[in-house]
């Protein structure tokens, strides 16, 4: 009996390089597919979650922006579960760029929190030891030579006594803006150096 051999048609490198991986499959496996999938709900759900004024810094298509908003406008549970199933749904239907640039874009606004939360916290610790330690200030004055010094003395010394904490928040804002001024002054220095690299 006479067995027919079939004959293969030949495929150019570049299309046997995207047809199959190693096992011979030629798409990604279920699993790859779900970790996917919930990583795009995980994205969804970091934006539903941002504050207001972040949300509106993201790059977001007008479809997504729209589904996310009524996320965060519907209060009933299963509503929103629902809400974000359809979220991460739209999720999937934008593209790797668009999904990259939200990536960057959320990355961003948890790194610039992350620095003002250290930032609100390292105030907190110098107005302690401002309270604690009369040399602190000479310290801080020394760091920050475009403060008011008087006015920091009159501060700790109205924080240390008073009950209400009135100067308790406003020795808090003195030293922020202490640090901005600081902040500011080094700001300048740098577009004054571009300046002069330009010219």
């Amino acid at each position: 009996m006479n067995r027919k051999t079939r004959i293969q048609p030949i495929k150019a490198d570049s299309d046997a390089a995207t047809d199959a991986d190693d096992n011979g499959y030629d798409r990604p496996s279920k699993s790859q597919l779900k970790r996917d999938m919930h990583a795009l709900q995980e994205l969804g759900q970091a934006l539903i979650e941002l504050p207001k004024d972040a949300l509106k810094r993201m790059p977001m298509p007008e479809h997504l922006d729209d589904a996310v908003r009524e996320a965060r406008r519907i209060t009933d549970h299963e509503g929103k579960r629902r809400q974000l199933q359809y979220v991460g749904k739209v999720m999937r239907s934008l593209t790797e760029d668009e999904v990259a640039a939200l990536r960057t874009a959320l990355d961003t606004h948890r790194g610039v929190n992350k620095a003002e939360t250290a930032r609100l916290h390292w105030i907190e610790r110098t107005r302690e030891l401002l309270l604690d330690k009369d040399e602190a200030l000479t310290d801080f004055i020394e760091k920050h030579p475009g403060v008011d010094a008087q006015e920091g003395r009159t501060l700790i010394r109205n924080a240390r006594k008073e009950r209400p904490p009135r100067y308790y928040r406003e020795l808090f804002q003195w030293i922020q803006n202490a640090a901005g001024v600081e902040d500011q002054s080094e700001d300048d220095g740098d577009e004054d150096d571009r300046d002069d690299d330009e010219a």
